[in-house]
């Protein structure tokens, strides 16, 4: 995370269902634009949902959630649809370039139901 501040609560997002495989969508939460992810690795016991900032501090825009998913190592990122920055998922950590790096936020499945902490 970009920085430390602690989750101030769970906040519905939508059905996992509602999120195609592997893409992202953007969500308001508390008045804040989340990109939130569905990454799925093969398997129903490999879904995964992750969610950073959607705001793009390169190009100035808020565009992450429409980014394309892939990995670099062992990281799971988004390419930036812009400039191509990679953003790492868990940590919201902008690989080429540290000082455009995100917030990361908690993010769970329950139920079939996304949620975001903010």
């Amino acid at each position: 995370m970009k920085n430390d501040r602690l989750p101030r609560s769970w906040t519905p997002v939508c059905q996992l269902d509602d999120i195609v495989p592997n893409t992202g969508v953007c969500a308001l939460v508390n008045g804040e634009q989340v990109a939130v992810f569905h990454v799925t690795g093969g398997g129903d016991a490999d879904v995964t949902v992750y969610a950073i900032e959607n705001f793009d501090p390169g190009s100035q825009a808020a565009v992450l959630s429409r980014g394309l998913i892939g990995s670099l190592g062992e990281r799971i990122v988004v390419a930036s649809p812009i400039y191509k920055h990679h953003f790492d998922l868990r940590t919201g950590e902008c690989l080429e370039t540290p000082a455009y790096s995100v917030d990361a936020f908690a993010a769970r499945v329950e139920n079939g139901q996304v949620w975001v902490a903010v």
